[in-house]
């Protein structure tokens, strides 16, 4: 016993044995108390090791757990008993066998021998032998050394980067430690010595080395033990324990390679490479499979072997580092994993985006196999089941081929996980499914059916409504049909696509839920009939436009993507129609119904084209109908209920092409063939769903392309364009807030979305920051966005203040106004299909968009390219390439790439060095905002989860609205890694943009794909130069039109004269009889014809005079044919007057003959010069704002240091920095003009002055050609005086105020014209009589004249940048005071837009008449103008303006002022 206690080496399980007998140590003291001796203890490194094996080797308490092993000749996985610390140790041997394979490359065999009876394990390797030789420090040989001392390795040097398994200097010590008997025999073939040396007693005991000689060459290494069963609690090796081992040797095989033959009890193992030790599992794991598992393997270099296969549902590994088998993986199983799932998710999530699959759902689907060798490999613990070195640390690489990827995607995990995920979403949306129940609760707005649930469930209909409006509409109705088997419920806006919507949109859609629990809906299930639901139909109830049609197809989509068996079920689906319009009959009141617009147009055309006695009321929102129709509607259910039936698969196919993106090829083929003539017949009761789609659907999914991508003509989408046009139609001159100018866009212009959507799109129009628009149409007053967050910043509508901008109406020709096709709903005359500017404005402003099928991207482009090459155009020679260009943008744009698609231009900002450690960044790329920059910037200083470590010290901030400017500092290091990888690239400074997606309609309203600007341009071209020639034939007609008017007011007042003709006291009706006889040709006025849609200057008096005289003579004349004669003045009927309107014959005939000999080129380039002009201005105006603000920043950065100047690189496209507008280079050429091509050397004019006249609203009112021809432009240069002309005076009275107090800017005319429109600023003046001369002024006299005129335009007051007329035209009060150019008048047209527009056609040549009929002076009024011929007048005091002054009319006005006599100040 004494001898048994002095034993120190003892488990933990025998020590507390013996502890517990009382045997092993002395008793207690008295008292039972322990001494301090005993409670605190000190332990040799063995007697720890002994006591706490569980810390060095793992547990040495049986375990049982599913395992591999192998067992006749195959791998099997089952459960297993086994002593983990037993199966280390002799682990620790064999990983000290396979690091010899590292050590020495030619070792070639390895033997391992276990015998179960004997209690022995042998390892055998023939790689060097252990040196056979006295260690000089520890004075033992090294075999005895490394195997029988603690702590003792040769892989403690972490310098050397080893690929080896030992580590810490236990390994086979512990082993030894372990072992009953440990016997080490080495061979060392360079000393020729032979080893052998036996440890027994747990290596308590030692015997001394046995030496031997050996040949030379001779290596090999042979560990024989017996494991000390007792300390596992075992008696003899057991068989699973015995498995484990075997497929140890297994893995040993598999690991090591072809070039090492690895035998087990004298049979070589038959497996040569790590593909062949794979195939063991997969085979054994197949047998229960109908199809054998997939094994896709790469060799990814000499380190790194991967092998990738399924699993059911969680993940498998199967690892290796330097042979130590990690049965708990560790990160060199993450690193690979992590690449496969990767790519896994993108593709699953990609082909169902509902998936949204995570990387654990991919990783248990997954069994990796992984093989590697790891520098210096760190592990979780002496166990070494899981490796812990980093990434980094790893020595090598492993990077996946795609192809492996790919092969890996395809082997059948991604089906898997697309399964997977169905499954999981479909039990997930269970969850909200619905049930038959009678009483639903929680559902907020819904209105039950009493039968909802019950009984007669299938009788009950459910309701879905647009919105709470319609909803009151349809509690209104069912009112008639009862509750019992009527609901309702309302829909908020536009349902989910669910077709492309993920799961969790899905799921926390609560009206998609609640339709669900209204409805009772069971996820998955197969409906063939409504009875196991709530309601047995589904009613559809939305607004007669293209927004409702989308509702009901997205209701439609939402069954047939989940229950496609209920489409099927007879009448489940339903919809409820109403009329898009009535037609009231004045007199009995009776009411029509229409359904549709081709039913009412066939209806008008029934009654001849002649509507009147009916009131016309449209009903596109159901909002519009009342509560007593909504009664109607129901009382007359049948007829507005329709159903939807299921014919074949075809109608599946149509739903899926109109809302999966899949068909994204098919629906652009759909839309391309789409017909406006196919519509929807209303009178059918069955409607089959891929009519719906294909003739009712379609026409939302065009008009939501027509809203994203503009118009090649115009660059205009339709919002913009109503914009356009409500701007001109009000001639917005005169600033407005945006929110009032969005409320008549909405009036005017039949606009049907939101007001916040069209107040955004205004505000788009004005904004000028770099990056928005090279031309903004509007005009900015106020803070409509920077480029500090891309106009994001900009004020709210009712802050902010717009008007059009003067380079508009250069842009947008009044004159072609009337050639325009203008559309027409809600019987309210809109704007035009397209706009024709003198430019393709799509090339200058840009554009982009995303329609249904189709999405744009236009660049910006410099306007003058545009120009200069429409030049070329005209004058037959090839265009110039045009590339991108952004007002004020200093960086560059680069052609980097052309492909078949189009060209890709990369465009980069400025970076400069200021020192070693200071950047200076000055410009951003196109479109990349200053706060995103910012905010950049801030992640490289501070870190984030993409930028790890902070890249730059600090950032110091310049910038402005207009300007960027950023102060980086960095240290020396991070500069020069900065200047290795490139300045722009490391810090971001680079986009690109390109022309491979220039999709725009073209005139015809049909797509098209441009594959560079040129050919928008070329196209664009041939229709602009077509409508000038159409503009040149209108004027031609119109003045045809004037000369026959002409003749027959010569005749009229000589027949009145000469007493041929009796007007006074004879009615009405024998006046027109008796002119139709004396053959005077008749004039109908145009009924809202498009100038007077336009302007809405159709006046309600002229039409219920109309009406008041139905009289028709023969060929069709009415009496109101006549009114150009018959309205005309008292005043008119003089012999003066025929003499006045002769010479009008004879210059109109003069005009008629030039306008023939002009050509559409001329009036083209006439249009160019103009909008030069006018881009100069801009250009100067934004130079001189850039020296602002570069005096502004030299004061403000007078500190910062000057950048270093380095050599600079040629660019490219260097001209793209000497802008036309808004860049640097182009200030200090604002002087210089380019020369203008194709003008036929015309000479350089003046900056042309914008003038604004509100004209006529006469429909057939004259318009000088020399005011056509020579100043469209809005120039209103003395060289083009104009002419006054009897027939283009309004018929209209003009009061001007006699306010003497009144400034010159403030005499605001009163206009008989619409009372809303608030933007009024000018007056329709008559032109001042008394002047005889009507011959042209000589040459000399018209250049004094002008000399004159310029010497005293200084004097001119400017209201709003325009001169009002009334200020310009005064009666003269001293004819030496002043000399003024040659009378000049404006003549007036029916204006398009309201008569108020801004624009006016020309000037004319000299007047031969400086008025109509002036007598003299008004009572108190100032004397008349001398009459001298072609004397100039005097220019008019304001002052002496005392008496109201009326315009005198040809028509209504019976009275005209002597102080008419006004000549005209330039604008």
């Amino acid at each position: 016993m004494a001898a048994e206690r002095k034993l120190p080496l003892q488990s933990s399980a025998a020590h507390n044995s013996a502890a517990g007998g009382g045997a092993a140590e002395a008793p207690p003291p008295a008292g039972g108390k322990k001494t301090i001796e005993q409670i605190y203890q000190k332990k040799t490194q063995l007697e720890h090791i002994l006591l706490r094996p569980d810390t060095y080797i793992g547990s040495v308490e049986k375990h049982t757990q599913p395992l591999w092993v192998y067992q006749n000749g195959e791998m099997v996985h089952r459960p297993v008993t086994y002593v983990p610390g037993l199966y280390k140790i002799f682990d620790e041997i064999l990983v000290n066998a396979a690091d010899n394979k590292q050590r020495d490359p030619s070792m070639d065999a390895v033997k391992v021998e276990i015998d179960v009876d004997a209690n022995r394990i042998s390892i055998y390797n023939n790689g060097d032998g252990v040196p056979v030789e006295i260690h000089q420090e520890e004075r033992v040989y090294v075999p005895e050394l490394i195997f029988g001392h603690l702590l003792t390795s040769s892989n403690y040097d972490d310098n050397v980067k080893k690929t080896t398994g030992g580590r810490n200097g236990y390994g086979a010590k512990l082993t030894n430690i372990f072992s009953t008997e440990f016997i080490i025999e080495t061979a060392d073939g360079r000393r020729q010595k032979k080893y052998k040396q036996v440890f027994s007693d747990n290596m308590g005991k030692r015997s001394d080395p046995s030496i031997t000689k050996c040949k030379e060459g001779e290596n090999w290494t042979k560990v024989t033990f017996r494991p000390d069963l007792a300390k596992f609690s075992m008696t003899r090796l057991e068989e699973d324990v015995v498995s484990l081992m075997k497929k140890r040797v297994v893995d040993l095989a598999g690991t090591l390679g072809k070039s090492v033959k690895v035998e087990l009890n004298g049979q070589r193992i038959p497996v040569k490479t790590f593909s062949d030790y794979v195939n063991l599992y997969l085979q054994s794991a197949s047998k229960s499979r109908t199809e054998p598992l997939p094994r896709i393997t790469e060799k990814v270099n000499e380190r790194w072997e991967i092998c990738v296969s399924l699993s059911d549902g969680q993940f498998q590994q199967v690892s290796f580092v330097n042979g130590i088998s990690t049965i708990k993986g560790g990160t060199h199983v993450e690193y690979v994993t992590n690449q496969i799932t990767n790519h896994i998710m993108t593709v699953v999530n990609k082909k169902n985006k509902n998936a949204n699959l995570k990387a654990h759902n991919v990783r248990s689907h997954l069994w990796v196999f992984v093989n590697a060798l790891i520098n210096n490999p760190a592990f979780d613990s002496q166990t070494k089941e899981t490796l812990t070195t980093r990434q980094g640390s790893f020595g090598s690489k492993c990077e996946l081929s795609q192809e492996f990827l790919k092969k890996v995607a395809k082997s059948g995990v991604v089906n898997t996980l697309l399964t997977w995920a169905d499954f999981k979403q479909s039990k997930e949306l269970k969850k909200t499914d619905g049930a038959k129940r009678q009483r639903i609760t929680g559902i907020p707005k819904l209105e039950d059916a009493n039968d909802a649930g019950g009984r007669n469930s299938d009788k009950c209909t459910l309701v879905l409504t647009e919105g709470d409006s319609a909803k009151a509409l349809a509690m209104a109705g069912i009112s008639v049909v009862g509750r019992n088997y009527y609901g309702v419920f309302p829909l908020r806006g536009k349902l989910l696509n669910v077709r492309e919507a993920n799961h969790k949109q899905i799921m926390d859609n609560a009206e998609i839920q609640n339709i669900k629990q209204i409805l009772g809906l069971q996820h998955g299930k197969e409906y063939d009939s409504a009875k196991g639901l709530r309601y047995g139909h589904l009613m559809i109830m939305t607004d007669q436009d293209h927004d409702g049609s989308h509702i009901k197809g997205l209701l439609i989509n939402f069954i047939h993507t989940f229950w496609p068996s209920l489409l099927k079920v007879p009448s489940f689906m339903v919809e409820f129609i109403t009329p898009l319009l009535k037609a009231t009959n004045n007199k009995n009141k009776t009411v029509l119904s229409f359904y549709s617009m081709p039913e009412y147009e066939a209806w008008k055309e029934s009654l001849g084209g002649n509507s009147s006695g009916w009131s016309i009321k449209y009903y596109k929102g159901l909002g519009t109908s009342k509560s007593e129709e909504g009664k109607e509607y129901f009382k007359d259910i049948d007829k507005h209920r329709k159903e939807f039936v299921w014919a074949d698969e075809q109608d599946g196919n149509a739903i899926e092409l109109a809302f999966s993106k899949k068909k994204i090829e098919a629906r652009k083929n759909w839309l391309r063939q789409f017909e406006p003539d196919n519509y929807l017949d209303q009178k059918q009761k069955l409607i089959k769903y891929s009519d719906f789609i294909n003739k009712e659907l379609i026409l939302f999914s065009r008009a939501d392309l027509q809203r994203s991508i503009p118009s090649m003509v115009d660059g205009l989408k339709p919002g913009q364009r109503k914009i356009l046009f409500c701007a001109f139609k009000r001639n917005f001159v005169k600033q407005a807030k945006v929110a009032q100018f969005v409320g008549y866009v909405s009036e005017k212009s039949a606009y049907h979305h939101g007001e916040q959507s069209l107040a955004t799109t205004i505000i788009g129009m004005a904004q000028d920051f770099v990056g928005s628009n090279n031309i903004n149409l509007l005009q900015p007053e106020g803070q409509f966005g920077t480029r500090h967050q891309g106009g994001k910043d900009h004020a709210s509508a009712r802050y902010i203040f717009t008007c059009l901008s003067p380079v508009t109406r250069f842009l947008f020709s009044k004159d072609d106004d009337i050639l325009l096709d203008y559309l027409n709903e809600d019987g309210q005359s809109i704007e035009p299909t397209w706009y024709m500017p003198v430019i393709p404005m799509v090339l200058v402003n840009g554009s982009e968009g995303i329609g249904t099928g189709w999405s744009s991207y236009i660049p910006n482009y410099n306007p003058n390219d545009v120009v200069a090459n429409v030049r070329r155009l005209l004058n037959d020679e090839p265009m110039q390439p045009m590339d991108p260009w952004y007002r004020g943008f200093k960086g560059r744009i680069e052609k980097s790439a052309t492909k078949e698609a189009g060209v890709t231009y990369t465009i980069t900002g400025l970076i400069e060095e200021v020192d070693n450690t200071t950047l200076r960044i000055t410009e951003l790329p196109v479109r990349r905002w200053t706060q995103d920059y910012k905010e950049f910037l801030e992640s490289m200083m501070t870190g984030n989860d993409k930028i790890k470590e902070p890249f730059i010290k600090d950032y110091r901030e310049y910038n402005d609205d207009k300007m960027v400017h950023f102060e980086v500092a960095l240290t020396e290091e991070n500069m020069n890694i900065a200047r290795q990888e490139g300045l722009e690239k490391k810090f971001k400074l680079t986009t690109t943009i390109g022309t491979t997606n220039m999709h725009l309609f073209d005139s015809k309203g049909v797509i098209k794909k441009y594959d560079n600007p040129e050919q928008i341009l070329e196209e664009f071209f041939h229709m602009r130069y077509e409508f000038y020639e159409k503009r040149k034939r209108a004027l031609l007609d119109n003045l045809e039109l004037d000369l026959l008017k002409l003749d027959n007011k010569v005749r009229f007042i000589l027949g009145v004269v000469r007493g041929e003709i009796i007007v006074s006291n004879r009615k009405r009706a024998d006046l027109f009889l008796e002119l139709q006889q004396k053959g005077f040709t008749p004039m109908p006025k145009r009924k809202k014809g498009i100038d007077a849609v336009v302007a809405e200057a159709v006046e309600e008096e002229e039409e219920d005079q109309e009406e008041e005289s139905p009289e028709v003579g023969r060929g069709g004349a009415k009496a109101s044919d006549y009114e150009y004669l018959m309205c005309m003045p008292i005043g008119s009927l003089t012999l003066e007057k025929v003499q006045e309107l002769c010479a009008d014959k004879d210059r109109l005939e003069g005009e008629v003959d030039e306008l023939r000999r002009t050509s559409a080129k001329s009036l083209w380039l006439k249009e160019l010069d103009a909008l030069e002009e006018e881009l100069d201005k801009l250009q100067r105006k934004d130079a001189e704002a850039e020296g602002v603000r570069k005096e502004m920043r030299m004061k403000t950065t007078a500190g910062l240091a000057p950048a270093r100047q380095g050599p600079k690189k040629p660019r490219k496209n260097a001209a793209n920095n000497s802008s036309v507008i808004g860049s640097e280079a182009a200030a200090t050429d604002a002087g210089q003009k380019k020369p203008r091509g194709g003008g036929g050397g015309a000479t350089k004019r003046a900056p042309a002055k914008q003038r604004v006249v509100v004209e006529s609203d006469e429909d057939d009112d004259v318009l000088a050609l020399k005011d056509r021809l020579a100043a469209y432009n809005l120039d209103s240069s003395p060289d083009h005086p104009a002419v006054e002309t009897d027939a283009t005076r309004k018929a209209t009275s003009i009061d001007l105020s006699d306010d003497e107090d009144n400034e010159a800017g403030n005499h605001m005319p009163a206009i008989d014209e619409d009372e809303d429109d608030d933007d009024e600023d000018f007056g329709v003046v008559e032109a001042p009589k008394g002047g005889k001369g009507r011959g042209k002024k000589p040459a000399k006299e018209k250049a004094a004249t002008a000399a004159a005129t310029r010497r005293k335009r200084g004097l001119a007051q400017p209201v709003s940048s325009r001169k009002l007329i009334t200020e310009a035209l005064k009666p003269a009060e001293n004819a030496t005071t002043r000399i003024s150019p040659q009378k000049k008048v404006r003549k007036m047209r029916a204006s398009p837009f309201n008569n108020k527009s801004g624009s006016v056609l020309g000037r004319l040549k000299g007047s031969p008449s400086g008025g109509e009929d002036s007598g003299g002076s008004s009572d108190g009024g100032p004397s008349p103008i001398n009459e001298v011929v072609a004397a100039a007048r005097t220019r008019p005091r304001r002052g002496n303006r005392t008496r109201a002054v009326y315009v005198m009319s040809d028509s209504e006005v019976e009275e005209e002022s002597a102080d008419s006599d006004f000549g005209e100040e330039e604008a």
